[in-house]
């Protein structure tokens, strides 16, 4: 090893095909500019089956992008891991969906599925909800309930009415006499059920109280709540308040003793939170007011250090030879650094799928707490005291790998507004100029990158040609900049994607790098 090496993921962050609501490009970014400019660099793909995503119309997101930063290949994820799944009927034969079904038919109750409902590939697909209610009403299950989160994130930000449409035409098409199916209850993902990182638990409270106890306000469809709240508020998708579907002044489908519940979303972060109230008997995060006996499922294992679910429907990629695996057997002190909204992803994503270090000794990883507010109230997020914890880090001179990420481009990105994005770009520059001079008086290698766009492109076109807000993770390339001035590197040819990075951080320590991996982009 000549030097020792700090990467830096700025998350979100891509370089435009379109132009449209580019904030990257927009921002005062003297420093990116710089470093672009003198340095050695190149593009990475960071989407579609560069990730172990079907196909290139499938966006890439934070958890698979560092997945393949962590381990240097490419597993089958998310939707593509699903799809094979249902496909080969494997899923209908694992325990968990044996046991869902089983107890539903036993006790003639209710089976819930709960989940994000859209096809963006993100968290979840619509098309597995599909196959699986026609999959339960085939084996005799005779009633269902839909509970449905709206999107408005990882597709169009007021798309809903276009899933619920798709759903309530199945619901006409396999409802019958023998099968009782009805949506039950929703709202917008970042409103319910869907926090992450254990950052506001209320969001997961009030959907609790929405899902299970038929606790908001009540709507005779999910058309009708969608449309008024939209009238009322004038919110996105994703933002929309909790309801409920009721008939006779009465909730169509409350989560009661003896029900079977499904969470179809198959990414993790989203799902952890609510699978704690279903699963954990001595939870204590909020007063649940009811905990029913249910069989809960989810589509995947959330994670798998907490065995949580318990049960779930899809075994997920197991994940060997990460690059952490390659530094503590070379001895690698390593260093991990991210606020709330990112640092599981540089952990517990980066480690394939792990929430244990693989040496206590060797990895330290640092959490700075985020706010709990949107971000657009605080575009600069936490990069300041980020970029303070981690330049004394790198000045302590005992960690040898270091990786940071900065959510700054993702988080603000999501929630479409342009000029906060902006000025999260401009607070991300200047966490890189403060780590670029550090990097260059310690003698660090510098590699910047990012995990997938979206800060890039915050603007699209409709099917009308009109420009609208886009809230969803760009398909653009992501750079990769190896910034170290005393020596030189030359990039290999062909194309490369974000399994491409930890190959070429072993081959800066000098390491063999495992047989599976992907190649290194410099030669």
């Amino acid at each position: 090893m000549k030097k020792p090496v700090l990467l830096v993921v700025m998350d979100g962050v891509g370089f435009s095909k379109t132009g449209l609501g580019d904030a990257v490009s927009l921002a005062n970014t003297p420093t990116l500019d710089y470093l672009l400019k003198n340095y050695p660099n190149t593009r990475l793909k960071a989407h579609g089956p560069a990730v172990g995503l079907p196909t290139d119309d499938d966006m890439g997101n934070s958890e698979v992008g560092h997945n393949a930063l962590g381990c240097g290949q490419i597993y089958s994820q998310g939707a593509k891991l699903v799809n094979e799944s249902i496909l080969s009927g494997k899923m209908y034969e694992s325990q968990a969906w044996k046991e869902v079904v089983s107890n539903a038919k036993e006790k003639n109750s209710t089976l819930h599925f709960l989940g994000l409902l859209s096809d963006g590939n993100v968290h979840s697909n619509i098309s597995h909800l599909i196959a699986m209610i026609k999959e339960a009403k085939k084996e005799g299950v005779k009633k269902c309930r839909v509970h449905i989160l709206l999107d408005g994130r990882d597709v169009p930000a007021t798309s809903a009415l276009i899933y619920v449409e798709q759903l309530e035409n199945l619901i006409k098409e396999v409802k019958d006499d023998n099968f009782d199916i009805a949506i039950a209850s929703g709202g917008g993902r970042m409103k319910i059920t869907m926090d992450r990182y254990q950052a506001n638990w209320k969001m997961v409270e009030e959907g609790w109280h929405t899902h299970v106890l038929g606790d908001a306000r009540m709507f005779a469809s999910s058309s009708e709540a969608i449309e008024t709240y939209r009238k009322e508020l004038g919110v996105i998708d994703q933002d929309l308040p909790a309801f409920v579907i009721g008939k006779d002044g009465k909730p169509v489908g409350k989560i009661v003793d003896n029900d079977s519940v499904v969470l179809f979303n198959f990414r993790g972060d989203r799902a952890i939170e609510i699978s704690m109230a279903f699963d954990m008997k001595d939870f204590d995060k909020f007063d649940r007011v009811v905990y029913p006996n249910v069989v809960y499922a989810g589509l995947l294992q959330y994670d798998g250090d907490l065995k949580l679910p318990a049960r779930f429907l899809v075994n997920p990629p197991e994940i060997k030879n990460t690059l952490t695996e390659l530094m503590v057997a070379n001895n690698v002190n390593e260093y991990a650094i991210s606020e709330t909204q990112k640092y599981g992803h540089v952990t517990y994503f980066w480690n394939g799928n792990r929430s244990e270090k693989f040496s206590e000794e060797l990895e330290t990883w640092v959490e700075i707490p985020s706010d709990v507010v949107s971000f657009d109230q605080r575009p600069w997020m936490k990069s300041a005291q980020i970029t303070d914890t981690l330049i004394e880090a790198l000045k302590s001179k005992k960690y040898s790998f270091l990786r940071v990420n900065f959510p700054n481009g993702d988080m603000v990105g999501h929630t479409g507004n342009l000029d906060a994005t902006i000025c999260s770009m401009e607070a991300l520059d200047l966490a890189l100029a403060r780590l670029y001079k550090v990097c260059k008086e310690q003698g660090y290698i510098m590699l910047v990158t990012a995990d997938h766009g979206n800060a890039d492109e915050m603007l699209e076109k409709n099917k009308k040609g009109e420009l609208q807000v886009r809230t969803a993770h760009s398909l653009n390339p992501v750079p990769f900049i190896i910034v170290d001035d005393d020596n030189t590197y030359e990039i290999n040819e062909g194309e490369f994607g974000l399994a491409n990075v930890a190959p070429t951080v072993a081959k800066l320590f000098g390491f063999e790098a495992p047989s599976s991996w992907e190649k290194s982009i410099i030669k």
